[in-house]
């Protein structure tokens, strides 16, 4: 079959799903799993599922996929993700998603219509739309789900959710997070942003397959400009420093402030072009009140390529706040991370608090989850119910900065309605909600 056939067939062959998994396990009976991507992150999440069978390894690039292909040599090797669900159907139980962010919609999507149980590495997707659809398939098809943001699954995570219980700082109304990504003054120490196409053409390599690497992006020429891992950078390809991060960084946030859809998304950057995400930008979002849960508004700020928050007056000038970090204000007191430690400020708070009590339950591991969801346990923590509205909010952030270019602003506001997915303050700024697929990779959904 050939791939455009395929697609254009997976629109149908795939629309009726099995109710999560046909099988029931034994105890002791392990999952057969199959990689999209074996090189880079992959290996990591590979590594992670090791206790069970890994039946099938795919990556475009076979340079990169050697070291798994290698330790794993009774999987079978696929260049081409679409080949392997259509062939391996049968045989395999749960696929990883390990790819460049502009892939992942279409090989989770594909698996879902399967039938596969699925680990997808954040960002959930590539664009605001595709993180909607892919949590509306997952949830129909009952399949288990986890995306690929580990950190959710940390003691540190729980760690915020029971301060913020505890009610040590107080009512949170503003809140501030930080990266080094995408670089911390050398330029290419993660990978470059706020440049431009090259105008070379070098060969592409006989190890990789650049056709399938492009995928559903639009055509262009190779450059190793874009990839292994440079890729992230690139609007076509990856999702800026915001993407790689916040998914880890929002998380515990989210959880323990319990915070949905924002209301407004605001965005300033340094120079931003049609090719890369800037070198530094500044994104606030405003979410309402959850009156249920007794929480008032809250206004969370983002910061990447070096900016950071101005430090809290409860923070003195000796304390170093790292280059990656987390800072929740209160009325009563500011908790801060480096994501390795929770801390409260003002030191006297912290040294007559101390730590809270344990509430909630610890996780077994962030793979461990997802394998015992597979096996008929309770949804993994960062299912995609959990992690696509997050994921959701995440990207909005990335329009935002678009909007500046396109409205030539130095900032830019969008108003935000959810429940009708759309930006209502400027209408324009609905068309970067997703994006066009290349012909050959156009793919139906299963809800439209």
């Amino acid at each position: 079959m050939k791939r455009r056939d395929f697609l254009r067939s997976s629109g149908t062959a795939f629309l009726i799903l099995q109710s999560g998994s046909a099988r029931t396990y034994a105890a002791n009976e392990k999952l057969d799993i199959a990689s999209i991507g074996a090189g880079g992150k992959a290996a990591g999440d590979i590594e992670g599922v090791s206790s069970q069978n890994i039946v099938a390894l795919c990556d475009v690039d076979q340079s990169q996929g050697a070291r798994m292909f290698q330790q794993y040599p009774k999987a079978r090797r696929y260049k081409d993700y679409r080949v392997m669900i259509e062939e391996m159907a049968r045989e395999i139980d749960a696929v990883i998603v390990a790819t460049p962010d502009h892939h992942h919609f279409h090989a989770s999507m594909l698996a879902i219509r399967a039938g596969k149980h699925v680990y997808t590495e954040k960002p959930l997707t590539h664009s605001v739309w595709e993180a909607r659809e892919l949590t509306r398939a997952a949830r129909q098809a009952g399949v288990a789900t986890q995306m690929g943001n580990q950190a959710q699954a940390h003691e540190e995570t729980r760690r915020v959710q029971e301060y913020i219980q505890a009610g040590v700082i107080g009512p949170v109304r503003e809140v501030h997070i930080w990266t080094d990504r995408a670089s911390r003054g050398l330029f290419d120490e993660y990978w470059p942003q706020g440049i431009g196409r090259p105008k070379d053409q070098p060969d592409i390599p006989a190890h990789l397959d650049w056709d399938l690497w492009l995928g559903p992006a639009p055509e262009r020429a190779y450059h190793s400009a874009y990839l292994p891992f440079k890729w992230r950078g690139w609007w076509d390809f990856g999702t800026g420093a915001l993407g790689d991060i916040a998914c880890h960084f929002f998380d515990p946030v989210f959880r323990a402030l319990k915070i949905g859809a924002p209301l407004t998304i605001e965005a300033s950057s340094s120079r931003v072009n049609t090719e890369t995400y800037p070198m530094a930008s500044m994104i606030t979002y405003d979410f309402p009140a959850r009156e249920i849960d007794g929480f008032p508004p809250v206004r969370l700020t983002w910061y990447d390529g070096g900016l950071r928050p101005p430090r809290p007056r409860e923070v003195p000038d000796g304390a170093i706040l790292a280059e990656n970090g987390l800072l929740l204000i209160g009325e009563n007191g500011v908790l801060f991370s480096d994501w390795n430690k929770w801390r409260l400020y003002p030191d006297s708070l912290n040294a007559s608090f101390g730590e809270p009590s344990r509430r909630l339950e610890r996780s077994p591991g962030h793979y461990l989850e997802w394998i015992l969801a597979c096996k008929g346990g309770k949804p993994a923590g960062s299912n995609f119910d959990w992690a696509g509205p997050m994921t959701e909010t995440v990207l909005l952030g990335n329009i935002a900065l678009r909007a500046q270019l396109r409205e030539k602003l130095t900032r830019a506001r969008l108003t935000w309605d959810s429940a009708n997915f759309a930006f209502t303050n400027l209408p324009e700024a609905n068309q970067w909600l997703r994006r066009e697929y290349r012909d050959g990779w156009r793919i139906q959904t299963l809800v439209g």
